[in-house]
């Protein structure tokens, strides 16, 4: 009996065909390990972030969440664990805010979308061990948060550095900047614009009325800001702060996040998902 050749014994005895039949089952399969491929990178990139830490990081992002966007102090969020049998230190979840709310801004910001041209720029005062401390912050016509900048003095000084930095994170000189009456930002913005040979087709104006918009928009950080009771600080603040002010970003919608697909996604799976991206 002649012995059986091996294409011959993958097809139980009979000759091969010429051309195997197409099947879209291996075509899936290939797509489905592409897809789970991507997941490990996805997730292999979140866990390189929380390598070496005691806690999940599911624990560790939603205290973080949680801290920055709601009206809880540390000792609320350490009951809430604890109602889910996890002993924390209310300084563990301090740590944790100082950590890693800089790297959520910066992953975050990789999806941010342009601001409108038309700014609002007004300052808020934030108390820091009893002395009164000065919030820069900008919004476009639209509310959009520009940027913030928390500075120890109200001067041209502090208002320069703003206008600095805010131009420098949009990439992009505003059509109009529009301030209250207080003259040294006037001076600021004059003086940081004539740095840019474009500067001069940028308006500054002063209008209380349309300065509503940004003063409105401070209520949500100061009501935030309230339950704390306070900062010791300075640098604990500032980081604070700015991971307060990404959490109203999200809330206003100022990420694109359509290449990452996750519309009707749970919170912690679009963070997941821009944390890994």
């Amino acid at each position: 009996m002649r012995a059986l050749t091996p294409a011959e014994v993958l097809f139980d005895g009979e000759a091969p065909p010429t051309v195997l039949p197409a099947c879209d089952h291996y075509a899936g399969s290939e797509k489905l390990m592409l897809k789970s491929l991507a997941l490990q990178q996805e997730l292999g990139a979140v866990f390189d972030l929380f390598k070496g830490r005691h806690f999940d990081r599911e624990i560790i992002v939603l205290c973080v969440r949680w801290y920055l966007r709601y009206k809880l102090s540390f000792r609320d969020l350490v009951e809430m664990m604890a109602e889910r049998g996890l002993s924390l230190a209310h300084t563990t979840i301090m740590r944790w805010i100082q950590r890693y709310a800089p790297e959520f801004e910066k992953r975050w910001n990789r999806f941010a979308r342009p601001v409108g041209q038309s700014w609002r720029v007004d300052e808020t005062y934030v108390k820091i061990k009893g002395r009164w401390t000065y919030l820069y912050r900008a919004v476009d016509k639209e509310g959009k948060t520009v940027d913030v900048l928390l500075r120890a003095k109200r001067d041209v000084a502090a208002a320069k550095v703003f206008f600095r930095r805010a131009f420098r994170g949009q990439g992009r000189l505003p059509h109009k900047i529009t301030l209250d009456g207080y003259q040294a930002s006037h001076r600021a913005a004059s003086e940081v614009l004539g740095e840019h040979p474009e500067g001069n087709r940028c308006e500054i104006r002063s209008s209380k009325y349309l300065n509503n918009l940004i003063e409105q928009d401070h209520r949500p950080i100061k009501l935030r800001l309230g339950p704390m009771l306070g900062f010791k600080r300075f640098r604990r603040a500032a980081t604070t702060i700015a991971g307060i002010e990404l959490m109203h970003r999200i809330r206003k919608g100022q990420f694109k996040l359509g290449k990452l697909r996750v519309k009707n996604k749970t919170a912690p799976e679009i963070w997941n998902a821009v944390l890994g991206a």
